[in-house]
């Protein structure tokens, strides 16, 4: 694990701030508890963060007294003057202590030491030295690496393993980087993570113009990184990886490859990095007749932007998270929607998901020190790990069968009174759409627009069976038939079948499809399989955030895990690693105990979060901070170095 460095405290470039003008309307938008940290840097002032500390609350606090306005404004002129003063204010690196009362403060509720480490990392507190740059440690001379895919994960691997002096090359399909942002072009596609926290720890972005992405600009911001750290020079575009067939004798990897030409070659690659991602296999509705329907038939994933949707009557399959996005767009301009609702979910109105950052809090982000890291980590903290205790079963709780704790049952009674609210003039909506399973179960969906949609003249929400597919319409199963000039198939990923089409041959043959099957794959920390040698996963198997946002920092912290055992391998001069089966046996036996834990076991829980079997092989079942923490560097007795 490379060692860490403070970031540099303000540059004394950026101060004093000369935009007076700018700095009032920053100081006007900004949030004020981030404000108070920013002080709190130039100032070690105590009494302040006391006097602010009763008055600031989770944004899901109920009813919430406002902070009192006389000790708004004197925070904010006293930040004036700090910000504009010549010479700047002289500052000092805070204390370890007072930092983490900060945090506590910031978010009012108390941060556990066990956390700070990794705050002060993924915020942009402190970044990581270089793994070129660390003493004594191994050059990896003449060792190649092959990263499958560069979406986020991809780029960040590229990133990583070019600091660490790796010799690697990224193979991807598509024509360009992004992965699901690249290809995900729908009508209202977005980013249900907020903003400014779903971006790499080492490349804050000031710049975002919504509270949460729309999917362009989470693209936009993918390219500039990718543009930054010259991902493109060692990317092979427009291929795709066939196959991996592990050589023991010469500790390499044989991965055949074809281009869209058809051209196949083999590359050899000491190490295999998949960041190839679940999100990039299409799920068609299993309805008979769909291949009949003469119209256009377009997966989100995969949206003909060249289709006039404007006039047209339009069948929508599906009411998950892309569902709930692409509804609002195109409801306007469609004569009339028809959306088939397979399963419920719940859903929270989230006024943000369409809220413009103004230029008052880009200014505060861009020119503010502090401002940007400290604001991530608020943002962070209440769509993070502060999510967790929803997921976790309180053994003692004897309440409603639809939630598994006190805490659970009230986000239940929160979200079905927005619910309530939302149809209190249709109660056959209301029907239609009261979940029967715990809220967090499934996945949260957020409402920008969806409950509006639903109750529009031209829009009608349909829950009665398909039987069958024609050439123009969707027949249900009392013979109503709904006619359709375009079928817009909102239907997800198979994500349980991790592999894809993807071909790997580890020692002795052993073939890593037939060992998970269609649907149950299993790993070690969700990287690592015992006899697939420096074959390494990402987004692999019980490795996902699924109480809360977070994924960009999963590929981080997975990326350095891969890396970390990359280095064991070049120090000892070995061939390969990988992981034992007694690790292995004994990590999923200790997930498989704790899902009878959690939310995703409740008997009325059934997602994509399961297998056909009822086991939960996609979520990480313990909070955030608990995987950053394990994988900060592998333990080598759970692992076998190959000479």
């Amino acid at each position: 694990m490379a060692p860490h460095s403070p970031v540099p405290f303000s540059d004394a470039r950026s101060l004093p701030i000369r935009d007076h003008d700018g700095l009032r309307q920053a100081l006007t938008d900004a949030n004020l508890p981030t404000l108070l940290m920013v002080y709190m840097h130039y100032t070690e002032d105590e009494g302040m963060l006391e006097r602010f500390a009763p008055h600031i609350h989770s944004p899901y606090a109920y009813n919430p007294a406002p902070i009192p306005a006389e000790l708004e404004q004197e925070l904010r002129d006293r930040l004036f003057g700090l910000l504009t003063q010549s010479p700047p204010p002289v500052e000092r690196p805070l204390s370890h202590d007072l930092m983490r009362r900060m945090m506590s403060v910031g978010v009012a509720e108390t941060v556990d030491e066990e956390c700070v480490p990794m705050l002060l990392e993924q915020m942009g507190f402190e970044t990581p030295v270089p793994r070129s740059s660390v003493p004594g440690r191994a050059a990896p001379a003449g060792f190649k690496v092959l990263v499958i895919g560069c979406g986020m994960t991809g780029i960040v691997a590229g990133i990583k393993l070019a600091e660490a002096g790796y010799d690697h090359v990224i193979i991807e399909k598509n024509p360009e980087v992004g992965g699901t942002w690249y290809e995900n072009r729908y009508p209202g596609v977005g980013v249900d993570t907020p903003s400014h926290f779903y971006s790499f720890s080492f490349e804050i972005n000031p710049e975002w113009n919504h509270y949460h992405p729309k999917g362009h600009d989470m693209q936009d911001y993918l390219l500039r990184v990718a543009d930054k750290y010259g991902i493109r020079d060692r990317t092979i575009f427009n291929t795709q990886v066939l196959s991996c067939v592990y050589d023991a004798d010469l500790g390499l990897w044989h991965v055949t490859v074809r281009s869209n030409d058809g051209r196949e070659w083999v590359i050899d690659a000491n190490a295999v990095i998949n960041a190839h991602g679940p999100l990039n296999r299409w799920q068609l509705p299993d309805m008979p007749g769909l291949k009949d329907f003469k119209g256009p038939a377009m997966h989100t994933a995969a949206w003909d932007t060249r289709v006039d949707l404007a006039g047209k009557d339009v069948v929508m399959i599906g009411t998950g998270a892309s569902g709930v996005q692409l509804a609002p767009a195109i409801a306007p301009s469609v004569k009339h929607l028809t959306i088939l609702q397979r399963s419920r979910h719940w859903v929270i109105r989230n006024p943000e998901i369409g809220r413009q950052v103004t230029e008052g809090v880009k200014f505060a982000l861009r020119h503010i020190p502090h401002y940007k890291e400290w604001f991530r980590y608020r943002v962070y903290w209440f769509a993070g790990d502060g999510l967790f205790v929803n997921v976790v079963k309180d053994p003692n709780w004897t309440g409603s069968d639809l939630s598994v704790s006190a805490h659970n049952e009230g986000m239940r009674q929160f979200a079905l009174s927005q619910l309530q609210a939302a149809t209190a003039d249709r109660p056959d909506l209301f029907e239609k759409l009261l979940p029967d399973h715990p809220i967090f179960s499934k996945r949260i969906l957020l409402d920008d627009g969806w409950f509006d949609t639903l109750k529009r003249d031209n829009v009608t929400l349909e829950n009665r069976a398909v039987d069958h597919i024609e050439a123009d319409a969707v027949v249900l199963k009392d013979g109503t038939r709904l006619h359709a000039d375009v079928l817009a198939l909102a239907t997800g990923f198979n994500v349980a079948k991790m592999l894809g089409s993807l071909t790997v041959i580890g020692r002795e043959g052993a073939d890593l499809g037939r060992i998970w099957g269609e649907d149950d794959p299993r790993s070690h920390l969700g990287v690592t399989i015992p006899g697939f040698p420096n074959f390494f996963y990402t987004v692999g198997p019980n490795s996902a955030p699924n109480h809360a946002a977070g994924q960009n920092l999963i590929s981080e912290v997975q990326v350095n895990y891969i890396i970390e055992c990359l280095d064991a391998v070049v120090a000892a001069g070995a061939k390969a690693i990988e992981p034992t089966r007694m690790a292995f046996d004994a990590f999923n036996e200790r997930i498989d105990r704790r899902m009878q834990d959690m939310i995703w076991t409740h008997p009325k829980a059934n997602s994509y979060y399961n297998n056909s079997k009822g086991r939960i092989f996609l979520s990480w079942p313990y909070r955030l901070v608990d995987y950053w923490t394990a994988m900060r560097k592998p333990d080598l007795n759970d692992f076998t170095l190959l000479r």
